[in-house]
Parts: C-alpha cells; structure tokens; sequence
C-alpha cells in the first residue's frame, strides 16, 4: 500500500470514525445518568435523515433551514420518548427500562415504515458536499472534511456544556449518584430531559451526516449505525463522553483500515466489530476510559 492509498483510507476512517463518536455520545450520556442502554437512539438517528429528507424534498426549504429544523424536531421527539416511556419506569427494575427501550425503537422502526415507506430513498446531498478534492495524489470528496469538522465543533460545545455550566455540572453528579444529588436540591427529571435533549440532537445531526457519507435512507438505516456507535461507546468506556469520542474514532479507523489491508475480508467488518464487543467483555468490559461503577437496580 502507497503512502497516499494509506493517508486516503485514514481520512476515510476518520469521517466514519467521527460519525460513529457522534452518535456514540448520546448513548453513553444516558447510559452514565440511568444506567439504561437507549436501543432507540439508532432510530433517533434514522428520523434525523427523515426530516432533513423531507425539508429538502417535500417542503423546498434550503438545506442550511431543513437540517437544523429536522435536529429540532427529532430532539422534541427524543424528549417524548423519554417523559412518556422512560420516566414513569426509573424507579421499577433496570430490565423495565431496558423493555421499554427495546420497545420504543420497534415501534419507531414500524411507525417509520408507515408513514415513510419502506421503500429506500436517495439523499441529495448540498451541492458544495459533492465536490472532488486533491491533495497532492489524495482524492476524496468534500463531504470528508466537513463530517470531521462538523464533529469536532459539536463535541467542543457538548464538553463546553458539560464542564462549564450548571446543567451539565449537574448532570456529572448524577452520574455519580442520582439519589443524593436529587437531595442536594437539584431538578433530576429537568436534568435528565436535558441530557436526552443533547444526546437525541447529536443523535439526528450524525443522521443527516451519514445520509451525507451514504445517501440512501430507509427506515431501519439507523440500526446498524446504533449498534456500531454502541459497540464504540463500549470500547471507550460506556458512561464516559471522551471515551465515547475514543472509541468511535478507533472503531472507524480499524473497519476501514482492515478493509484497506485485507479487501479479502471486506464482507467481515461488521463481523469484526461484534467481535470486538465480545472481546472487550470478556477482558476489559470497562473499556478503555471506563472506571467499575457500582450497578443501580
């Protein structure tokens, strides 16, 4: 493999790897708050693609309108889902919660094939994101960069509103112990609604991401992205946002770069991931920033 086949590749790892980080975050915000595994934050991550799909086509509103629009509408969404299937379940056993997650991304699976149809739709990309740029002997389209930097600056202002204001102060100490923090005073439900306002926003801004990256939609496109960004959140360390960050990086570089090496195996990188998943449980199930936490039941 030449230098500039390797630095191409790279770039292709990193797009992929950011949207995996992207996505992962919502996961492991939620997870570290209420110990609950959001299976529905892929399909969170579907309606995004949906709704800019529709602010384009149906409704001829200019792509800098209908992607902020469609992250608005599917955070509203994201904060239904969480007063009217979650909230009433914190205090019953975690495998209720975890049901109910179950639950609700079946029914929005199903709910999408209704309304949508289930018949897979062509996103049309903005037409500065269709460009073919060179860098010396390197080709790739511009899409690559503007996914890498879109995530960059979204992961600055999420870790700015983690450790610079009040609320996300607050949800840090939740994540430590929700009963006493609850005690100290501070609004839990509103704290709580918040991170799922954060996590499902980053969740439909990877959406319309990866429509971008792959511009075909459908409504079961958010599973595999959910699971990748679950497996990257465990490899991180599930609860904790920078690894969130680490492993979704990680996992895109290693699948597209096992690709590069060994196109033989092309048909397996989805295999490869799960067996990351398994591995890491076996012998790290912390991850790699994760710290052992005591269980809430």
């Amino acid at each position: 493999m030449t230098i500039e086949s390797f630095l191409q590749n790279l770039s292709n790892g990193i797009s992929l790897g950011a949207l995996y980080a992207l996505i992962s975050i919502g996961y492991t915000m939620v997870y570290g708050i209420l110990r609950l595994i959001n299976f529905a934050h892929g399909d969170l991550v579907m309606l995004g693609a949906y709704f800019a799909f529709y602010g384009v086509a149906m409704f001829v509103l200019p792509w800098w309108l209908a992607f902020p629009l469609a992250i608005l509408f599917t955070t509203l969404i994201g904060i239904v889902i969480e007063k009217a299937a979650y909230k009433p379940l914190r205090e019953f056993p975690r495998i209720n919660l975890f049901a109910a997650a179950v639950a609700v991304a079946f029914l929005l699976e199903n709910l999408a094939i209704v309304i949508f149809g289930g018949r897979p739709k062509a996103f049309a990309r903005p037409a500065f994101l269709d460009q073919l740029l060179k860098i010396g002997n390197i080709s790739f389209v511009s899409y690559t960069p503007v996914i890498i930097i879109t995530t960059i600056v979204l992961c600055t202002v999420l870790i700015l509103i983690i450790s610079r204001t009040k609320a996300g102060i607050a949800m840090r100490a939740l994540s430590k112990d929700i009963e006493t923090t609850g005690l100290m005073g501070v609004d839990t439900n509103r704290i709580i609604m918040f991170a799922f306002m954060l996590g499902s926003a980053l969740a439909a801004a990877g959406g319309i991401l990866w429509a971008i990256k792959f511009p075909q939609i459908n409504p079961l496109m958010g599973v595999m992205p959910g699971l990748k960004a679950f497996i990257a959140a465990v490899l991180g360390g599930i609860g904790n946002v920078w690894g969130a960050m680490i492993g979704g990086l990680l996992l895109g570089v290693v699948e597209i770069m096992l690709v590069a090496f060994f196109p033989q195996l092309a048909g397996y990188r989805d295999a490869f991931a799960y067996t990351i998943l398994i591995v890491l449980l076996l012998f790290r199930p912390n991850g790699i920033m994760g710290e052992v936490q005591a269980e809430k039941v």
